[in-house]
């Protein structure tokens, strides 16, 4: 069973990994953290080893605006330099992710991921738009093929766990073989007034008439270990979140992280969590249902509150 918008085929080769070679352009999603570090680093190297020229790799980072942790745009770039990579910055047309949380009277939950579809995967699918445009004016014939690579690990979260690590990104515009057949699927089971098993359907992805994506997770299994090795061995700087205690390199505050993960943040964005803040008592919505910034807030306050061991969280 894969998520919606990843399609599994049945064809040789598949289950190995993409043909690097084969796509027009690879598109790296750089957060500046640390499974995008160790990412970028197995991605270049495998690039390397199948003589893909480096210009076809674009690293791009969705910014966040300032619910992301302070130097993080920069820290992409310049992961992205050290490669001597094309690097790319998206976001959301308006409103940043804090603005956008008080305009909407809501924070995002675990079944209303808002802020990954509006701030990263629809900013990205924008310069998919343009690399085929500027494919297109530089000769291109036919479907542009992109790949789009991401730093996801199945250890992350139950969902993760559940994605192939390469898969097509499936969509009802797209006319690929496998694509055509679940549309016809679908069809059938409206005509008949019956659901569409969930796995049979096209999805809602970033292919259409104009591009043929792909996803791919290069390090969907690595362990924790594995990723920090990796980064080491990339000499790749870390984001010093890491060593004020962060395990993640998320949204300063994540809606989906742990509380001590919170109480840390807290402790080192004071100003951003009273915003957080300033919006619960405004809206009547709370940060996390069980949770409430303002008890984040008085827990970091507490002297006697040391967080160590920050756990990891899950999403």
């Amino acid at each position: 069973m894969t998520s919606i918008g990843q399609i599994a085929f049945d064809l040789p080769g598949l289950d190995t990994g993409p043909d690097l070679a084969s796509y027009r352009w690879i598109l790296a999603n750089v957060s500046g953290g640390k499974d995008s570090a160790a990412m970028l680093y197995e991605l270049v190297r495998q690039a390397d080893a199948a003589d893909v020229p480096r210009d076809r790799i674009v690293c791009v980072h969705a910014d966040l605006g300032r619910a992301e942790w302070e130097g993080t745009r920069e820290l992409a770039a310049e992961h992205a330099a050290a490669y001597g990579l094309r690097f790319e910055v998206v976001a959301r047309i308006g409103l940043d992710l804090v603005d956008r949380i008080a305009e909407r009277g809501m924070f995002p939950d675990a079944s209303n991921r808002w802020c990954t579809s509006d701030f990263k995967r629809g900013p990205v699918r924008r310069l998919m738009t343009a690399l085929v445009r500027e494919a297109e004016n530089a000769g291109h014939l036919g479907r542009v093929r992109i790949l789009n690579v991401m730093g996801l690990r199945a250890d992350e979260s139950p969902a993760r766990r559940k994605l192939l690590a390469f898969s097509h990104d499936g969509a009802l515009t797209c006319p690929c073989r496998d694509c055509v057949l679940r549309r016809a699927a679908l069809e059938s089971a409206e005509r008949r007034g019956v659901p569409c098993p969930k796995d049979k359907k096209t999805g809602h992805g970033a292919s259409n008439t104009l591009r043929h994506v792909d996803t791919w997770h290069p390090v969907h299994s690595w362990s924790t270990n594995d990723v920090w090795a990796a980064v080491k061995r990339s000499g790749l700087r870390p984001h010093p979140a890491y060593a004020a205690g962060m395990p993640r390199l998320s949204c300063s505050f994540c809606v989906l992280a742990s509380r001590p993960a919170l109480v840390r943040a807290a402790q080192l964005r004071p100003e951003l969590a009273a915003e957080y803040a300033a919006i619960e008592e405004k809206t009547g919505h709370r940060f996390q249902n069980d949770v409430s910034m303002a008890e984040i807030i008085a827990e970091a306050a507490d002297a006697s509150s040391e967080v160590t061991a920050i756990p990891c969280w899950s999403g």
